[in-house]
């Protein structure tokens, strides 16, 4: 492991996976909307949303994929690691109350490049709510021993 506890390009291996879990709360949603200027009605008017095809307010989609990008950051590969790109297809809403458990998998090592491909989902007991695919940089210990 490196130095701030995540992996090194030579730990991984194809198949190796984490987890990361988050219960999504109204607060979250709130912060969320502040931070993003996402203020749009289906996240916070019941009323509104009540009348879509949700029957009710629904999480935005990124804070869900939010805790994808955890998963990598705290999981696999870990601190260190760079996000380079990210699929996502939306499958069901997530509420507030609901946990979101991501899952990464590796599905493919790039050592020339540095890259991990990982496949993303997340789900919401067995709903899956989220998938995709996400590219992350991950250092090389060799790399890291060569600059010190």
């Amino acid at each position: 492991m490196n130095e701030a506890g995540g992996y090194y390009l030579e730990e991984l291996s194809v198949g190796m996976s984490a987890e990361f879990a988050k219960t999504i709360t109204e607060a979250d949603i709130l912060l969320f909307g502040a931070a993003t200027g996402d203020n749009q009605a289906v996240h916070f008017d019941e009323e509104y949303a009540s009348k879509t095809r949700f029957k009710g307010r629904i999480a935005h989609g990124m804070l869900s994929a939010g805790v994808i990008s955890a998963a990598i950051g705290n999981r696999l590969p870990g601190p260190g690691a760079i996000y380079v790109s990210q699929t996502l297809k939306f499958k069901a809403p997530v509420r507030a109350g609901d946990t979101v458990r991501a899952k990464v998998t590796i599905k493919e090592i790039f050592p020339e490049k540095k890259r991990v491909l990982l496949d993303t989902v997340a789900s919401v007991k067995d709903t899956t709510v989220l998938e995709g695919e996400a590219t992350v940089m991950v250092s090389r210990k060799a790399d890291i021993e060569a600059s010190t």
